[in-house]
């Protein structure tokens, strides 16, 4: 704004460009630093931390502002994109200095070129090198829904017919960050979908019209038809359609190297509900972090190619045989060649993101750092080809060589091209080598020796005039001029000298002259600079062009190195920790033997070094006579829910293509995955801990088939006991007789043992333990049979719960237990018995007496030595050891 009120130009520009993009914060560009004003300012200071100072007025007051330096402001625009905001980067597209000369009050040109959203991420200053940036789209038409999914910081693009009904575990799978819905849907989604954690973005229906989505997907991909790339339908190539167009919108036109879309289809895939992964913390555990996930325990991968595609592995198990069987042979051709497995590992721990680097230089987002990982991803993967034996790799492992001669000549041009550490960005300068362009070699030798070549210059005009005493010299308003001594300036004047020196200055001592040459080298030297930048940045863009349209011989490669990787890190993890091949089949089986669950495992073995009790499952094939459904009983903490989760998690990881943690492993291949395992309030949602957990059994119940591999801990504790148990008994009847799938069920509900004598498809199993002395000791190990009770007062005890609360409780629960009060007056003839419990009532504690020799042997005699387990022999030995007053530790 002016003095006087008025609108400046550069305010009335900055107000255009802002109206197109109403809903984004503008980053305007002036100079060196990216501003902000009025709520944009005001909203980006408080999220940024940053100070807010003004510019200028208007009528109404001071214009706020705020600004960041574009040198870092990657920084501020990770933190304003967490946060949820969109940012519309505009810059500067012409030199200030030819905005001078359309005059004093003429504005720079300036348009946005970018809009950076949540899923449009491409620098590596913003992403997750080790995992996936999805942006997708849901579309319905007519009765068909599809969900289509690109990640544009590779290339990848895929897309999925999908039921209304198996959106919400489709979208939990891929976890996008930016979900493209229809204005038309919005509202019929947002109920559908009310656990999706991505930033729903509302576009135009017109966005997702299919014919004209057709159109635009034949030019992408240069063909005539999509039926090359799958038969797809309407819905299909409306999603798929409106991801380009939201690209188109928000890169400005520049596309990045999209691949052409991968059909899916839902039974391709093992389906598990956002629910179920919370449960079994694949890819976060429960505070939102990876630190204690699945995918942070067994994540050996040494590329970022490598950690997204088991990312995607295991966030989408096969269920298709032959796949999984491929994914195991490569796993198992790495574990019998450890020297292979131990020679691909040392090169690719230096292999740059080549997927991500060709991504941004195909969106002219790139720089020379891009280029010269693609040039060294290539050098690499050929080093890894000799290392490794290929006629000896199996299917999985195998590449394909077609293109090799186009991508050796684009490798040996980018190494001849480019400096061995090139700097991030073409501004850098000094990126391509010496002797690779004649043109730019000169004009560095200008720049960089101007000196050298002006003496070279003076000693010619010193050897052509004779003239000993000529000097080449320099002053700010002469520029380069030849310097004589007053008495020989008379010689530069006659001829033949006078054709080549001209006169420029006379003073006492000296007569000071110029030449063409000389002013010629003068432009040269001082415009050497700027010269040495643009042949560079012109010879970048030519290996930018040749990079891109090599682009689809380049991703293969990329695709390779990154199985190669997973393939290599999934065999030093079985090895390391005795993992083995898991046998598949579409029988329906689960037999497992010496089960451990991978997580708790290896946090184990981090924190104390004390190893995991592993344990069997068996849960048989759906035509076989062997139990379907396993009820597991026993007390809190003893193992239950690890037991439960980690048979969940191996099946999970053998159709993945992992090899598994257990002795042996005969996994039938299961269509669906559902665990209610712990729960949560979702209070802002209007749910207690029971109602989710209740809302989660429906799910199950509702949904499971018969190829489904259930689990369920603790269905029914959120509300009274009867309620509770009445809960827990129909869900578990149903779960047999109508899902008719594998499940195991863990219950501290010991009376549904009973059950087993009607249900012919449910066996039971117990968490043994051991108690001593009002101790109880958990053992871990599941053993065949219902426990008898839960031993809820002893776990109390061993919480840490007041001995006085302890002590009440026990003498509540054997009265209970005793049976003389019995009757639908039972619990008001308890409460009119028993005293009223108060909190300054001193309970005697008993001083532990110490044991005598005779005490020690009766207890001995008690034992039979072959009924113990090792565990429980040791057990045994740290309690004797107590009674006598001797300490563990010596």
């Amino acid at each position: 704004m002016s003095r006087d009120g008025s609108v400046s130009p550069m305010m009335s520009q900055y107000h255009e460009i802002k109206a197109e993009h109403e809903g984004a914060l503008l980053f305007y560009r002036m100079g060196d630093f990216y501003e902000m004003f009025f709520d944009d300012a005001i909203v980006a200071s408080e999220a940024l931390g940053i100070a807010l100072t003004k510019r200028g007025r208007t009528k109404s007051g001071d214009i706020p502002m705020c600004g960041v330096p574009v040198h870092s402001a990657s920084g501020y625009l990770n933190q304003l994109i967490k946060k949820g905001f969109r940012v519309a980067v505009c810059e500067q597209t012409e030199d200030p200095a030819e905005a001078r000369k359309r005059g004093s009050t003429a504005v720079v040109a300036r348009e946005v070129v970018r809009l950076i959203t949540p899923g449009t991420l491409t620098e590596e200053t913003l992403l997750d090198a080790r995992r996936h940036n999805h942006l997708a789209a849901v579309s319905i038409v007519r009765e068909d829904s599809a969900l289509a999914w690109a990640d544009i910081s590779s290339g990848a693009l895929s897309v999925i017919p999908c039921p209304m009904v198996k959106l919400g575990p489709q979208i939990a799978r891929i976890a996008p960050t930016e979900l493209l819905v229809s204005e038309s849907n919005l509202d019929r989604l947002e109920r559908m979908l009310p656990e999706v954690e991505a930033s729903l973005t509302p576009l135009a229906p017109v966005n997702f019209d299919s014919s004209a989505a057709e159109r635009k997907l034949n030019d992408l991909f240069g063909v005539v038809a999509l039926d090359g790339f799958g038969n797809f339908g309407r819905a299909e190539i409306s999603a798929v359609g409106a991801i380009v167009a939201y690209l188109e919108l928000t890169q400005k036109g520049k596309l990045p190297g999209l691949r052409p879309p991968v059909r899916e289809q839902v039974a391709d895939t093992l389906q598990i509900d956002a629910a179920t992964r919370r449960n079994l913390e694949i890819s976060e555990d429960f505070s939102g972090g990876r630190e204690n996930s699945l995918i942070a325990a067994i994540d050996l991968t040494l590329t970022a190619g490598g950690a997204r595609l088991l990312e995607r592995r295991i966030s989408a198990p096969s269920t298709s045989l032959a796949e999984i069987a491929a994914r195991h042979d490569a796993i198992g051709h790495f574990v019998s060649a450890m020297e292979a497995k131990d020679a691909a590992r040392d090169l690719l721990s230096g292999l740059p993101d080549i997927e991500r680097a060709l991504s941004r230089l195909c969106l002219e987002r790139g720089g020379p750092r891009d280029a010269a990982a693609v040039s060294e991803g290539l050098s690499l993967a050929d080093k890894i080809r000799e290392r490794l034996t290929l006629e000896d790799l199996p299917g999985g492992l195998q590449i394909d060589n077609d293109n090799s001669t186009v991508l050796d000549g684009l490798k040996r041009h980018l190494q001849s091209a480019l400096e061995k550490s090139p700097p991030l960005s073409v501004r850098d300068g000094n990126y391509i080598r010496d002797g690779f362009d004649a043109e730019l070699d000169e004009t560095r030798r200008l720049r960089d020796q101007a000196r050298n070549v002006v003496a070279e210059l003076q000693a010619e005009y010193v050897e052509e005039t004779g003239i000993q005493s000529l000097k080449m010299k320099f002053n700010n308003i002469l520029g380069y001029f030849i310097e004589v001594p007053a008495g020989h300036s008379s010689k530069l004047l006659a001829q033949p000298f006078s054709q080549t020196f001209i006169h420029r200055q006379t003073t006492a001592n000296a007569a000071r002259f110029t030449t063409h040459r000389l002013s010629e080298l003068e432009s040269r030297i001082l415009g050497a600079g700027a010269r040495a930048d643009e042949i560079e940045k012109r010879i970048f863009e030519d290996l930018r062009v040749r990079i891109s349209e090599a682009a689809p011989a380049i991703n293969p490669v990329a695709s390779w190195l990154a199985e190669v990787d997973l393939s290599a890190a999934l065999a030093e993890l079985a090895v390391a920790r005795g993992w083995c091949r898991p046998e598949m089949n579409d029988r329906g089986a689960l037999e497992i033997s010496g089960g451990r669950h991978p997580v708790v495992e290896q946090a184990l073995a981090k924190a104390s070094g004390s190893p995991f009790i592993s344990n069997d499952c068996v849960l048989d094939e759906p035509s076989g006579a062997g139990p379907r459904v396993q009820l597991l009983t026993g007390p809190n903490m003893s193992g239950k829910s690890t037991y439960l989760r980690q048979n969940a998690l191996i099946a999970l990881l053998a159709q993945s293509g992992s090899f598994v943690p257990a002795a042996s492993a005969r996994i039938g291949v299961a269509s669906q995955l559902f665990s209610r395992v712990g729960a949560a309030d979702e209070l802002a949602r209007g749910r207690s801990t029971f109602m989710v957990e209740m809302v989660e059994t429906a799910a199950i119940l509702n949904q499971a088939d018969s190829g489904a591999l259930v689990i369920l801990d603790e269905i029914g504790r959120g509300t009274a006991t009867y309620d509770g148990l009445s809960i827990a008994w129909a869900t578990l009847e149903h779960l047999h007789d109508v899902n008719r799938c594998r499940a195991l069920f863990a219950t501290h509900y010991h009376e549904l043992a009973m059950l087993s004598d009607r249900l012919d498809r449910l066996s039971n199993a117990n968490v043994a333990v051991r108690e001593w002395e009002n101790d109880v000791i958990f053992l871990h190990e599941v053993r065949p049979g219902a426990a008898d009770r839960s031993y809820g007062v002893q776990v109390a005890k061993l919480a840490g719960i007041p001995a006085s609360v302890v002590a009440r409780a026990r003498e509540i629960l054997d009265r209970l237990e005793s049976g003389e009060l019995e009757g639908s007056s039972r619990t008001a003839n308890l409460l009119n018995d028993l005293p009223l419990f108060s909190s300054d009532a001193e309970i005697e504690q008993e001083p532990r007496p110490s044991a005598s020799e005779s005490e020690i042997e009766n207890r001995l005699k008690a034992v039979n030595p072959d009924d113990l387990t090792p565990r429980e022999a040791l057990a045994l030995i740290y309690k004797l050891a107590d009674a006598v007053g001797c300490s563990s530790d010596g």
